[in-house]
């Protein structure tokens, strides 16, 4: 733990310390787009805080490689850290000329499925998807290569969607990362198996980059992440699920598939509120006769604001969202038991009180 908690501080410490730079960056490339009708804040906000979070990344894992234990485990014995080191900065370049220059939905697919493919091609891929027979479902070479790029390309689009008000997406990723790590580290220590694994390192790296970006990223943001951080943090939230996919073995057992198969439903429950948002947005759209990327002010965070919520509430309200999918599920499958469903439900129904009630008559007329 005392491995993870350093690499956690570091990513953390770098990432704070370099948004300063990565803003003034931004106002000498003009990576500071002009506000818009739809946008929540009224001034201009610099972007490429992307560049920070990757300093932060590649500070922690350098540390990360000298610590004796963790580069045995980690490094020495698997190419997934390096794998993802390489993809990381990939993704963060195409993310940081879209910030700067608006490169077409075309060049920037192009670009996610380059950085996606460098993954595959050093090994980090979906190799087995575990099956609740107790049994595995073995991909080959191309089906696992396939899978894996549709999975980083859908994660990283989704994190890139959520980006919408300040905060959100680096509390959400944010969140997402300490429910996998709870869950990988637990796992490990109930099976006696290593602790020291390259997702569980992952995704403590990226906590610590969405805990130094936050305190400049809330409401009033001082700097927005840009494409540059959201494809960034997407890409490592969905490699950190992949290297983990199919570690630990599997029973009949509900229960255990359920822990078996929680790699992948973890970044899929962090980005379905979401996804959930975009697929409406592209109906509500494409029924009014509009193009469904054409923009408008009707997402869910727009209808937050519209209920009353304040910028900071609304925001708060989907991390709790956001917490009670992924923790819930970790909790489910590690716990288990009757009580376990009974205290989600009941935290659920009272999340659901507090979202769609009116906020004064909650809460007063505080904001």
């Amino acid at each position: 733990m005392r491995e993870y908690l350093l690499t956690l501080l570091v990513a953390a410490g770098a990432t704070y310390l370099l948004v300063g730079p990565s803003s003034r960056l931004a106002h000498l490339v003009g990576a500071v787009p002009p506000a818009r009708d739809r946008d929540v804040h009224p001034t201009p906000v610099p972007r490429l805080g992307g560049i920070a979070m990757l300093g932060g990344m590649l500070a922690a894992m350098l540390v990360a490689s000298y610590l004796p234990r963790m580069s045995e485990r980690v490094f020495d014995e698997s190419t997934h850290a390096q794998a993802l080191v390489t993809a990381a900065v990939v993704m963060c370049a195409v993310g940081i000329a879209d910030d700067i220059w608006n490169l077409s939905a075309l060049m920037k697919f192009a670009g996610q499925l380059l950085a996606a493919g460098l993954l595959v091609v050093q090994g980090l891929q979906l190799v087995t998807l575990p099956l609740p027979s107790g049994g595995y479902l073995s991909f080959s070479q191309p089906q696992g290569a396939v899978l894996t790029v549709l999975m980083v390309v859908a994660t990283v689009n989704a994190v890139n969607f959520v980006d919408g008000l300040d905060g959100l997406a680096a509390g959400v990723v944010g969140i997402g990362a300490t429910a996998s790590f709870s869950y990988a580290y637990l796992l490990a220590v109930e099976g006696g198996y290593s602790r020291l694994t390259t997702s569980a390192l992952v995704t403590a790296v990226l906590c610590g980059m969405c805990a130094g970006f936050l305190p400049h990223n809330v409401h009033p943001a001082r700097v927005f992440m840009g494409d540059s951080g959201a494809m960034l943090i997407g890409l490592m939230l969905a490699a950190g699920s992949i290297s983990l996919t199919g570690s630990f073995p599997t029973t009949p057992e509900s229960a255990t598939f359920l822990l078996a198969i929680l790699p992948l439903l973890l970044p899929l429950a962090v980005i379905a509120l979401p996804f959930t948002d975009l697929l409406l947005a592209v109906l509500r759209r494409t029924r009014a006769g509009r193009s469904p990327f054409a923009p408008d002010k009707q997402h869910l965070h727009h209808r937050l604001l519209a209920l009353g919520h304040s910028h900071g509430r609304a925001v708060f309200l989907m991390w709790v969202w956001a917490a009670l999918v992924a923790f819930g599920l970790v909790v489910a499958a590690l716990v288990g038991g009757w009580t376990t469903p009974l205290i989600i439900g009941v935290a659920v129904l009272l999340t659901v009180v507090f979202t769609t009630g009116h906020p004064r008559a909650l809460l007063g007329n505080h904001r």
